[in-house]
């Protein structure tokens, strides 16, 4: 009995290469607001961040931050405030790979600062590596499900969408 070769075929292949990578595998509906295993807050899908991984991932990589300094780097993270695209990338890039500059009180009351570790790059197997299928957003009165997105800590880093290889109409 031979299977067809279709897209679902395709992205099941994907999730089992993944999985064997290390991947924790979820199905994006699974794990939507209001379910069990919900790790999205928003019930429109407008959320592109998984807030519990990365909330997290900040205590779990950054032990010695207080945490008003992890919600800072929470905040910075997430609500990215630059004129333009190419602006947001750059800054989200420099605080994936350097850090997030934070700025805490101690307990003199004296104001240290730090950088908040965003992904461990030294010890792979200290990030949540996560492959969600199926995963939906919404903007505006658009709604796009990519086949695979791949998370880490949280953060969406790619997105996947596979095709037919076997349909001639299939476009990139």
């Amino acid at each position: 009995m031979t299977r067809a070769f279709t897209e679902s075929v395709v992205e099941d292949a994907a999730l089992s290469w993944f999985e064997a990578l290390g991947y924790r595998v979820l199905h994006g509906p699974d794990i939507a607001a209001g379910e069990p295993g919900a790790e999205r807050r928003d019930p429109a899908y407008r959320d592109v961040v998984l807030e519990p991984g990365l909330r997290d991932a900040l205590a779990r990589l950054n032990p010695e931050l207080p945490p008003e300094a992890l919600e800072d780097a929470f905040r910075k993270l997430t609500r990215l405030d630059a004129p333009t695209l190419l602006e947001r990338n750059r800054a989200t890039h420099r605080m994936l790979v350097d850090g997030v500059t934070v700025e805490y009180r101690r307990t003199d009351g004296s104001i240290a600062g730090a950088q908040a570790r965003v992904i461990d790059f030294d010890a792979a197997e200290d990030n949540d590596w996560l492959a969600v299928n199926q995963f939906t957003l919404s903007e505006g009165q658009h709604t796009r499900r990519p086949d695979v997105v791949l998370f880490v800590n949280g953060l969406a880093l790619a997105v996947i969408e596979l095709k037919n290889a076997a349909d001639e109409n299939a476009t990139v």
